[in-house]
């Protein structure tokens, strides 16, 4: 491995629209030298591409009955995700592994997969969650004080972002748009729960409906924030702000 680093497998994940695809891409335009030694996991994916997807960049988008064609050898990783199915060629992976540091960017499940599938036991990892909420902020709104539902909390947080990133996307909502929405905000609370299972936890509230990651000439508020995090995880360091979640820190 080139600079004398073994290959790593660094994970980044965290709900859906809660920043990790513009945090991927700060990374490569203001950091590309950390970026291009990481080689990117492309998945498969039943879903339809979204507005500027790639097949084969993105994902390798298929039909269902294709991904469900690839069960049950263990090559494959297969998890249904928010209605939709997902696979890893943990193959492919562990080859990769071999001679370069590879770099997945998805959702908490895939995520969680990579740190326990049999096929990938005895690989480096760096697995990092990206949360839109910090650690206090949790134990603050799951205090009976409070007199809320900590669940409706990250659903509703994170509905607004959705909503905000599709009418980015498409200006006009459909009924299937707001049932994805929905789905999404939906499973918020219990990807959050996933949480602890992770090395580190970026507390970032700049989800990939905020202006801060593209609107001036560089990220600001905890978009800058969660960039120089991530940064300094990836170059070995644990910057100020990063956290460490504990098992029991989400209710059930």
């Amino acid at each position: 491995m080139k600079n004398g680093f073994a290959p790593r497998l660094v994970i980044l994940t965290g709900p859906s629209c809660v920043g990790k695809s513009p945090l991927e891409k700060a990374l490569a335009k203001f950091h590309p030298e950390l970026r291009r030694a990481l080689r990117k996991l492309v998945l498969y994916n039943s879903r339809s591409p979204r507005p500027g997807e790639a097949d084969g960049i993105d994902y390798h988008f298929r039909t269902r009955t294709q991904l469900e064609s690839l069960r049950p050898p263990s090559r494959y990783a297969i998890l249904d995700v928010r209605g939709d199915l997902q696979a890893v060629d943990v193959e492919e992976l562990r080859t990769t592994l071999a001679e370069h540091s590879a770099f997945f960017e998805g959702n908490p499940f895939v995520a969680r997969a990579l740190l326990t599938h049999a096929g990938l036991a005895g690989i480096d990892r760096l697995s990092v969650f990206l949360s839109p909420l910090s650690r206090e902020e949790v134990i603050y709104f799951k205090d009976p004080e409070r007199n809320l539902s900590l669940s409706e909390l990250v659903r509703d947080v994170m509905r607004r972002k959705l909503l905000r990133r599709t009418h980015r996307q498409k200006l006009e909502l459909s009924a299937k748009d707001l049932e994805n929405i929905e789905v999404r905000a939906s499973s918020a609370f219990r990807e959050l729960k996933e949480a602890c299972h992770f090395d580190y936890v970026i507390p970032n509230h700049d989800g990939e409906d905020s202006d801060n990651w593209e609107a001036f000439y560089y990220p600001i508020g905890d978009a800058r924030k969660a960039l120089n995090s991530f940064v300094g995880l990836l170059e070995g360091k644990v910057p100020p702000g990063v956290e460490e979640w504990e098992e029991n820190l989400i209710p059930l």
